[in-house]
């Protein structure tokens, strides 16, 4: 649905597609509890046609055909630790590059579900080459896919070490399937938390900068930020040091960010695929929440699985009214300081 609505520009259009608004965060989010609203909600973000589901699949293929044996990894080598760059940087080009090929340059669903229909940057100083596109590509498969490689490495040196305790399924099932439920929401509370600090003084005007170029984003845009911000943003993985797993969980914390990243900037609501029972399937990737932050910047640091903008007054709900009263929150807290 077009999105129209009282905005500083001059009343315009402020956006090309808005899901339904207004937004909410997830329902166990919210007192009391419905527990029917939440049950709903945990069965919609594992369908088939979600991010997640896809991200576990492609975890769950990484560790079944393209993850090196543990005996290989008790020492760092060139050769396994090549291999693992090699295949990052596969999956994220096809990832990242084939939605901005059907999104951008076939154009498959033209401005159809696309939030922001403007242009992205070209012959513009502040980006790297002068394009956008060229920079966020260029980020994205240099530092990014290095430093995912980087981490991805040390974790699988620490298994075979022993300094990562190695579980299996059938050790200890309950654990295996617990913490895969579980990743989801630890990537998006340490996304959130890391995310607010970035937004402070000298890191956000040295590193987080970087990303909020991309005012209007696309698959490439995910991963385009300072290389700082690469390796806090994969850091996360460090709490396999302490908490049993096995490189299944791993990977699936990886594809949050490797692949999580694109998905959610794509600037789309959703792929639509072919007919289905008279009606186009929907994969569901885009996230409004995130690209209204792109827009305004100091609002959503986190997600809609995320309590940390409701708590800190900083959740836009996408709606006019939304926006004056984030506009009077921070008015009330410049006056206060």
């Amino acid at each position: 649905m077009p999105l129209t609505s009282s905005s500083p520009d001059g009343g315009r259009a402020m956006w090309n597609f808005a899901p339904e608004l207004p937004l909410r965060t997830a329902p166990f989010l919210h007192w009391p509890p419905r527990p029917g609203a939440i049950a709903k909600h945990l069965g919609r973000t594992w369908l088939p046609l979600r991010s997640r589901f896809f991200m576990l699949a492609v975890a769950f293929g990484v560790w079944a055909w393209f993850m090196p044996s543990l005996e290989r990894t008790e020492s760092f080598e060139f050769g396994w630790i090549f291999g693992i760059w090699l295949r990052n940087l596969i999956l994220v080009t096809l990832v990242a590059g084939g939605l901005h090929v059907w999104f951008y340059v076939v154009r498959r669903q033209g401005d159809g579900l696309r939030y922001d229909s403007r242009p992205f940057g070209r012959n513009k100083r502040v980006f790297l080459f002068g394009n956008q596109v060229r920079e966020n590509v260029f980020l994205t498969l240099v530092p990014a896919v290095l430093i995912w490689t980087g981490f991805d490495s040390l974790l699988l040196w620490a298994y075979a070490n022993g300094h990562a305790r190695l579980i299996t399924f059938e050790s200890n099932p309950v654990w295996f399937v617990l913490f895969l439920v579980v990743i989801p929401w630890w990537s998006i509370l340490y996304f959130s938390t890391h995310h607010r600090l970035l937004h402070t003084g000298p890191a956000y005007r040295h590193i987080h900068s970087w990303h909020h170029r991309n005012t209007n984003v696309g698959p490439w845009s995910g991963l385009s930020m300072h290389p700082v911000e690469h390796l806090v943003l994969f850091s996360d993985v460090v709490l396999l040091f302490l908490v049993p797993s096995h490189p299944l969980h791993l990977y699936f914390m990886m594809m949050h960010h490797g692949l999580g990243a694109p998905l959610s900037h794509t600037g789309y609501d959703a792929l639509l695929l072919g007919p289905r029972a008279g009606r186009q399937a929907r994969f569901e990737l885009g996230d409004f929440h995130h690209q209204i932050h792109h827009r305004f910047i100091e609002c959503n640091y986190g997600g809609y699985e995320s309590p940390l903008d409701e708590l800190i007054g900083a959740f836009h709900d996408g709606t006019p009214e939304g926006a004056a009263a984030l506009s009077h929150r921070s008015r009330k807290r410049t006056k206060a300081r």
